[in-house]
């Protein structure tokens, strides 16, 4: 059985950088477009059953990360990125799609999460932001 041939949604980062003084990760695109995403946004957005649950409804949220760092990335295939994160944490795959998505919707998704830090009366000590 052939099997069918993955199409480039453009999504493909064409560089992809670590700045571990900065604690971020620099995605560039074919079309232009370029996003720093931060250790502690990438984090707190993994998509591990660890904060992600087993199902809907099951998400944990995630404080007490605005010092984490990035010790290495690690290419899955050709369709991944394996984080490392110096808190141990290195479970879930950052697919082109959602390293894409997470970079679009960076200024919404940091605002839906800073106000899930409040209703949950979490007060962030200091980092970068998204």
């Amino acid at each position: 059985m052939k099997r069918p041939e993955r199409k480039d949604t453009g999504r493909t980062p064409t560089d992809i950088r670590l700045h571990r003084r900065s604690r971020t990760l620099e995605l560039r695109y074919d079309n232009d477009r370029h996003f720093q995403l931060s250790a502690e946004y990438l984090r707190v957005y993994s998509p591990s059953a660890e904060v992600r649950g087993h199902g809907p409804g099951q998400a944990v949220l995630q404080v007490g990360k605005e010092a984490v760092g990035i010790t290495g990335i690690e290419p899955v295939g050709q369709y991944a990125l394996r984080i490392n994160f110096d808190d141990g944490h290195n479970t879930g795959l950052y697919s082109w799609d959602l390293l894409y998505d997470l970079g679009e919707n960076r200024d919404r998704y940091w605002q839906d999460y800073l106000d899930s830090l409040a209703e949950a009366g979490y007060q962030r000590e200091g980092g970068d932001g998204p």
